[in-house]
């Protein structure tokens, strides 16, 4: 097989999976599939299957009370954000600071021609506050769309903007703009930040998205340090903690679930090489010292 044709079979297999996992995927999620249910249900009782549609509709209303009150949510979040402890700055300077896109909503910062941050704007704020602190280090955003209907909004294309304000000087900012999904976030990130061995970049993202962008980046041949942020769960004590606002417990749910997914569906296609990516010998518990100039 020549460069050119393996290039273009790992293309298709690539485009493949995304459209695979943005269409399956968003079908699955709990929110959508009860949906989808519930007007099976009522779409039934108008035939003879009436009471198999009875069935289908109160199941739908149960599981989505069970979802939005119970502390499922929190059990699903709970061992992927406890996977990797924080960072411990005593470990010494690194770097680059690498962050994850998923804060900003490219469309519709396109449509007001300014950054809007939508959600996980805890991302950006670490990311920022780690810029501030260690002045000399370069700053990578990923972040491309992750839209099935393809135009030329890219959160890349926002960040920078919404950096410089926050006091960062655009000559340390690298902008990543391709990237559709997590796989991509990690090749690409190292494309661009070629990384010398021996260097230490840090991988900035949601706790709970953690082990999966860290198995991702290792299988790009990127070895990052994990500094996660953006729990969803405060503690081992949420785990029996029913919710009073249903649409909170969903989002957990939801969160969870997809990431679950993405974790086995990675997995099984071969695309991370463990089912939940633990810390690698560089992550040191922060009891351990580290050697003289490592991160």
């Amino acid at each position: 097989m020549t460069p050119s044709v393996r290039f273009d079979y790992l293309r298709r297999r690539l485009a493949l999976f995304f459209l695979l996992s943005k269409t399956l995927g968003l079908m699955l999620l709990p929110t959508n599939f009860l949906i989808g249910i519930g007007l099976a249900g009522a779409l039934l009782l108008a035939t003879r299957w009436a009471s198999l549609g009875r069935k289908l509709l109160v199941a739908s209303i149960v599981v989505f009370a069970i979802f939005g009150f119970s502390p499922l949510g929190y059990l699903l979040l709970y061992p992927l954000e406890q996977r990797f402890p924080p960072w411990d700055a005593a470990q010494g300077a690194p770097d680059g600071i690498i962050v994850l896109g998923g804060s900003i909503d490219a469309d519709v910062s396109a449509a007001h021609d300014t950054a809007v941050v939508a959600g996980a704007a805890d991302r950006v704020i670490a990311a920022a506050a780690l810029a501030h602190r260690y002045p000399d280090v370069r700053v990578l955003f990923t972040g491309g769309s992750a839209s099935l209907l393809s135009n030329d909004a890219r959160e890349a294309d926002y960040a920078a903007a919404l950096f410089e304000s926050l006091g960062i000087a655009k000559s340390r900012l690298l902008m990543e703009r391709r990237s559709r999904n997590t796989q991509e976030n990690a090749e690409f990130s190292r494309a661009m930040a070629a990384p010398k061995d021996g260097e230490c970049w840090l991988l900035v993202t949601s706790a709970f998205h953690m082990p999966r962008s860290v198995g991702l980046f290792r299988k790009a041949g990127f070895d990052v340090e994990p500094y996660p942020v953006d729990w969803r769960v405060g503690g081992s004590a949420d785990l029996l903690k029913f919710t009073t606002v249903s649409l909170e417990g969903l989002d957990r749910v939801n969160a969870g679930i997809r990431e679950w997914i993405g974790l086995v569906a990675y997995r099984v296609t071969g695309r991370i090489d463990e089912l939940l990516p633990r810390p690698g010998p560089r992550h040191r518990h922060p009891s351990v010292a580290p050697p003289a100039g490592a991160c």
